[in-house]
């Protein structure tokens, strides 16, 4: 559907708007689809990612700076984060050995167990929202994205 037909507008937009307009929309679109399943698992769209960049560490514990480089959403609040998913014991904080005032993270069993169970249902849902794609499409979009992001 047509950007202008999705907000209703009665005025001509020009192409740079309907192109910002289009990204706004498709990413609450995308973000919508992908929070309503994690919802059932209690679990915040910021919460899957730190869970996925703890699972990559493959057993290494990551300290919270190094999570907060890796977030998708730059401005989230590692701690609080951290905070939430300790108290669903999908996470552990210690201390670092080498350096008492840094605090490493590591995901737990729970953690791990969680994402296997999200893993079929996230990649289903990926597979959904790309499906009306060819692969050159998805190569071509993927690179006007990352494009806009280059300064």
């Amino acid at each position: 559907m047509r950007i202008e037909d999705e907000i209703k507008s009665t005025v001509k937009l020009s192409i740079t708007k309907k192109v910002v307009l289009n990204l706004a929309f498709t990413k609450n679109y995308v973000g919508d689809k992908f929070n309503e399943i994690l919802k059932t698992f209690d679990l915040s769209g910021e919460q899957y990612n730190v869970l996925r960049i703890l699972r990559g560490q493959k057993g290494k514990p990551i300290n919270m700076q190094d999570i907060q480089d890796r977030m998708i959403t730059k401005n989230s609040n590692t701690t609080r984060l951290i905070d939430k998913l300790l108290l669903k014991d999908m996470v552990e904080r210690n201390i670092c050995p080498n350096n008492r005032r840094k605090i490493e993270v590591n995901i737990t069993q729970k953690g791990l167990d969680i994402l296997r169970e999200l893993d079929p249902l996230i990649e289903n849902y990926e597979d959904g929202i790309t499906k009306k794609f060819s692969e050159s499409e998805l190569e071509q979009l993927n690179y006007l994205l990352e494009k806009i992001r280059e300064n």
